[in-house]
């Protein structure tokens, strides 16, 4: 099946493996929670069992350093695609509203970005991630 429509998430590479997936977890939970047809339907299993739905669509994860991730910040920008993102300064807090504090502190150029994750046309989101390899 194809989509319409591209969820990417951006990680940088130099992160422990902890960091890299909770970074990717709070990322699709951005999208899920921004784009709630990318939703699907809850899961049941052969005994009854319900189980929570899922994003419905594929989501590739690409690796980037610093200035990579900074690059695909901009271009998301200037393509109207607002994304959800992640700063090392977030993995010293304890909170959702912390998170927002230590992001709220910094100018947009001086943030030192883990993360990114947006969800746009596939022809958009091609262009933002343009050069970038998949996270490996």
């Amino acid at each position: 099946m194809q989509f319409d429509t591209k969820i990417a998430v951006v990680i940088r590479t130099d992160l422990e493996a902890w960091q890299k997936l909770n970074v990717a977890s709070f990322l699709a939970g951005g999208i899920a929670a921004s784009f709630p047809p990318c939703v699907g339907e809850p899961y049941q299993d052969g005994s009854g069992t319900r189980y929570l739905p899922l994003i419905g669509q594929p989501i590739l994860i690409y690796g980037a350093d610093r200035p990579q991730l900074s690059r695909a910040l901009e271009r998301a920008l200037a393509r109207d695609v607002r994304p959800a993102l992640y700063t090392e300064d977030m993995f010293r807090t304890t909170h959702d509203a912390a998170n927002r504090e230590v992001v709220r502190a910094v100018a947009r150029a001086d943030l030192n970005l883990v993360g990114l994750a947006m969800r746009a046309e596939r022809k958009v989101i091609d262009k933002i991630v343009d050069g970038l390899k998949f996270h490996s």
